[in-house]
């Protein structure tokens, strides 16, 4: 069965969905049927040209999205800045080591600011080795600034979907403990409707094997890292960890989401 096949059997059993979350479902299932789900330290391209083209998807998920913010108000949240005429957001993202998930989002078209650092624990200011130790409650995060009208927040999940395992608990490969787990700290009632969507039918359409086990609770702090660990990729390219963990890594990300990056002839 494939990956178009597959999504409507899923349609089929009345598991409604909007064109948003079926074009990420149907990515996903791409990725899984073409090569099976990969970890981490994996991530395999797909192909969106089916069951229609990349352009044709991208219009229905434009449309949808005007046509929803002419149905309902358009309210300002804490999640919001103005600066200029635009209109910026926050996603707050745990998926294991700050350093990898930082390297991905800085290279995203519309991204404006990726900054390292923690969330999700009582203590406050926590530094590196206190979060190390598992003790403060928080996780590894990216605080991730982005324009709305060039990627949007379901974009931004599809991203963070993709470039890890959602899955294993209080685990990323080889990295250990509940500061390693995966969790979306959404910044508003609809950031929290999209996150809580996104998760229910990606574990309704069978993605991966396992349930997933990501957190989507409501934002409270964010703690900025030490800054060492800020632009960590950029400042330390021939580093081990760099060499040998993310720069293959961000290769085959470039590979998947090359439209999606700065630079890219869509731009």
């Amino acid at each position: 069965m494939n990956a178009g096949e597959k999504l409507k059997k899923i349609e089929m059993e009345g598991q409604e969905m909007n064109v948003t979350i079926r074009v990420l479902i149907f990515s996903l299932l791409s990725l899984m049927i073409a090569g099976g789900c990969q970890s981490e330290l994996e991530i395999s391209t797909v192909d969106l040209n089916e069951p229609s083209t990349v352009e044709e998807l991208t219009t229905e998920v434009e449309t949808s999205a005007v046509t929803e913010s002419e149905n309902g108000p358009d309210e300002e949240t804490e999640n919001s800045q103005m600066t200029g005429e635009t209109k910026l957001a926050m996603a707050t993202l745990g998926s294991g080591c700050f350093w990898c998930t930082e390297a991905f989002f800085q290279e995203v078209k519309g991204v404006k600011k990726v900054e390292s650092g923690y969330s999700g624990g009582p203590v406050e200011n926590p530094t590196y080795k206190a979060v190390c130790s598992g003790l403060t409650g928080h996780a590894e995060v990216v605080q991730v600034t982005f324009d709305p009208a060039v990627v949007s927040f379901t974009e931004i999940l599809e991203i963070f979907f993709r470039t890890h395992d959602p899955t294993t608990l209080n685990r990323q490969g080889a990295d250990v403990g509940t500061q390693y787990r995966s969790a979306i700290f959404y910044h508003d009632e609809e950031q929290k409707k999209v996150a809580e969507e996104v998760k229910s039918k990606l574990d309704q359409a069978g993605i991966w094997p396992n349930p997933i086990v990501t957190e989507v609770t409501a934002f409270d702090k964010f703690y900025a890292a030490e800054d060492y660990h800020q632009d960590y990729f950029k400042l330390n390219p021939n580093a081990g960890y760099c060499q040998a963990v993310i720069m293959p890594k961000l290769a085959k990300f470039r590979k998947v989401f090359e439209e999606k990056l700065v630079g890219s002839e869509q731009e």
